[in-house]
């Protein structure tokens, strides 16, 4: 029970830094939000995959909205069972000008800390897309029913 508490202890640290706006990039350009509905699932110590479902709302308003599909795999020890959640992200790039329709279109890359306990709490930010030109900052923390205790990489592909 002890290494229960310290495991939990640590995913929920880790989470807090993680999400803290000082972590975040505070540079670049913010080209819009990423909403992405995450499928339940199931976490097996070292590892999960579930699918995703996106809609981008880009900032500037001659944009469309865009729907992408795709897929969010954790990698390091990830254990329990999760609900369905909803991620929301700001997409930010270094120049206002490397945003093209499709552009989010690729893999994204970085730390993830999470822990869920009825309501979840976890922080994501990762960077990628066309190029590696794509920022994707935590804005809302994923909200999740279940039992779960996540700390490693995160991978998200978005198609």
């Amino acid at each position: 029970m002890p290494f229960k508490r310290a495991t939990l202890a640590a995913a929920i640290g880790a989470a807090a830094i993680a999400a803290s706006p000082a972590a975040a990039q505070e540079a670049g350009v913010q080209l819009g939000q990423l909403v992405c509905q995450v499928d339940d699932g199931t976490g097996f110590i070292f590892g999960s995959s579930k699918d995703l479902s996106c809609t981008f709302t880009p900032a500037n308003d001659s944009f469309a909205e865009e729907t992408y599909t795709g897929v969010i795999n954790k990698y390091g020890i990830d254990i329990g069972v999760t609900g369905e959640a909803v991620i929301l992200w700001t997409v930010v790039a270094a120049e206002n000008d490397v945003y093209e329709p499709r552009a989010l279109s690729g893999t994204y890359t970085g730390a993830t800390a999470s822990a869920a306990f009825a309501a979840g709490l976890g922080a994501n930010v990762l960077v990628g897309g066309s190029e590696t030109s794509f920022a994707l900052q935590p804005v809302s923390i994923s909200v999740s029913e279940g039992v779960n205790v996540a700390v490693g990489l995160a991978e998200v592909i978005l198609n």
